[in-house]
């Protein structure tokens, strides 16, 4: 894996980074030790993959690296040679680039000027666009990232806007990239021409890390991985010698299930019905338009898709979230569409929401009090208008116990739980009411391995019990792990519906990308 560029330069004329090495980096933050003494490095002609749950280090490690964070201790040495990094200009300067999870675009600009944007022209006051948009298309030739630099960046697709940011770290100069859950937005195709790309950068003598909670991906694209644990250096191991199970369990410090034995289910009549579903997006334009499904009981209806093809206004309007234009949802026989969420509660619907934070909790409340939301006025927690402290304490132990939520006491406020167990509360007071209807979207989104094998098991608990569940996720694995048929939903409409027996990720990933379930099945 070594550069075919003479004098150790890459084919877009920046000198390589050959090794680059942080060692004993300590950051503190007022009452957490966020990295405790960690060594880390990546060579030129290699992806070193970083691993690790919520909160084990990762991205603070990569702050400080790129400049976003000054550590407490340690230090950086760039080719043999101590560095200070105090800003994304020093990294840049350096070389060191870094692809964020959440694209830094400005949709308005076209691709040039999105790359061009903050940077010196080359005629003083005076545009260079010319310039680097020829400088693009050097470097969409060398890389095979083929985007047209005139090109508004809002016109284009989600695996053509990731290409811009590459093609504007190495536009800088980047040696070194550093790439945040790059394939979060991806379809599986997409996944394929960007790891095409890397292999590319790779052989070119680009050092990469790649931060992923995909562990099949990991082990694609990665010739090393380390695994942090709360702060600390878990172990570093070359990718061969690797398994999903045994980093798994570095990464949780357990064996963790990584395949479900999906327990038979009776299927029977539909529960959730969705006739001819329309709505609107929070711009006005239409998020849905004529979405038509049915889920029913014992069943788990995968809904897969790239993020933002309508699955959030979908879960909205169905819970009565959002208002509908058209079109019918039914619980059984009952008409309940625009029906207030307090309603479909008594009927028998449950929502596990995309946003835990905004909509799933309230923050300053304490974990006894989002416990109890939708039910403190219900007897035995309360008494005519007054609430009976006892049974809700009771009522709140039992939860807590049976979800396995770690909290210090019933009474810490709910913003000081972690992402995984503010989730399990979650899933604790929608499941407690033993639903009928299941609506769960994006139910482990951010949630460390651990908490998510725990989630999907409580799913498929809900299964084996009769609920009918629409499962809303972009990560595929989860939905291929766990629905009984998948449906994929592409701008707005179903484009097919497939029994998971015949699913699999390349006929998927084309659905995913608005070809035809027919098309995509051929």
């Amino acid at each position: 894996m070594s550069s075919s560029s003479p004098n150790n330069l890459l084919p877009t004329g920046q000198p390589r980074i050959d090794h680059l090495e942080m060692r004993g980096i300590v950051k503190r933050f007022p009452g957490v030790l966020a990295a405790d003494h960690i060594d880390f490095d990546v060579r030129a002609g290699e992806v070193h993959a970083l691993l690790g749950e919520n909160g084990a280090g990762k991205s603070t490690l990569m702050k400080i690296l790129y400049g976003l964070y000054s550590p407490n201790e340690g230090e950086i040495l760039l080719n043999g040679q101590p560095v200070s990094i105090h800003s994304p200009s020093d990294a840049i300067a350096l070389g060191i680039g870094m692809i964020h999870q959440h694209f830094m675009l400005v949709p308005s600009l076209t691709v040039a000027e999105n790359v061009a944007l903050g940077l010196k022209s080359s005629r003083g006051l005076l545009l260079d666009l010319d310039v680097v948009s020829e400088r693009i298309v050097q470097l969409s030739k060398i890389y095979g990232l083929h985007v047209e630099p005139d090109m508004p960046v809002w016109q284009l697709a989600v695996g053509e806007r990731q290409r811009v940011e590459i093609l504007k770290a190495l536009y800088r100069g980047a040696a070194l990239l550093i790439l945040d859950e790059p394939t979060a937005v991806l379809t599986p195709q997409e996944v394929e021409e960007f790891f095409a790309t890397l292999n590319q950068m790779v052989e070119d003598g680009h050092a990469l890390i790649f931060i992923s909670h995909k562990l099949h991906e990991v082990l694609a694209i990665s010739h090393r991985i380390t695994v942090l644990r709360d702060g600390k250096l878990v172990g570093s191991v070359p990718t061969r010698e690797a398994t999903k199970q045994s980093l798994a369990r570095m990464m949780v410090g357990r064996e963790v299930l990584m395949e479900y034995k999906v327990r038979e289910a009776e299927i029977g009549k539909p529960l959730l019905r969705i006739e001819g579903l329309r709505a609107q997006s929070d711009r006005g334009t239409e998020a849905l338009r004529g979405v038509s499904l049915e889920v029913r009981s014992g069943e788990i209806l995968g809904l897969a898709g790239v993020s933002g093809n309508g699955q959030r206004e979908l879960a909205e309007a169905i819970f009565g979230l959002r208002p509908v234009t058209g079109g019918k949802v039914f619980i059984e026989e009952q008409d309940v569409t625009g029906k207030p969420p307090s309603v479909l509660n008594r009927l028998g619907m449950s929502y596990i929401p995309e946003e835990r934070m905004v909509d799933g909790v309230i923050r300053d409340f304490t974990v006894a009090e989002n416990l109890i939301l939708q039910t403190h006025a219900d007897p035995p927690l309360a008494r005519n208008v007054f609430l009976n402290r006892r049974a809700i304490a009771r009522r709140c132990a039992e939860l807590i116990k049976n979800f396995d939520i770690r909290t210090p006491n019933q009474e810490t406020p709910i913003k000081s739980l972690s992402g995984g167990n503010i989730q399990k509360l979650v899933l604790a007071r929608e499941l407690a009411r033993t639903p009928r209807v299941l609506i769960a979207a994006q139910p482990t989104r951010g949630v460390d391995i651990g908490a998510t094998e725990y989630i999907h098991q409580r799913l498929l608990d809900q299964r084996t019990a009769g609920t009918a569940t629409l499962l809303i996720s972009e990560d595929l694995d989860e939905i291929l792990a766990l629905a009984d048929r998948i449906a994929v939903i592409y701008e707005g409409q179903i484009v097919g519906i497939v029994d998971r027996e015949d699913a699999d990720v390349e006929r998927l990933g084309l659905m995913m990308a608005g070809v035809q379930g027919e098309a995509a099945a051929s």
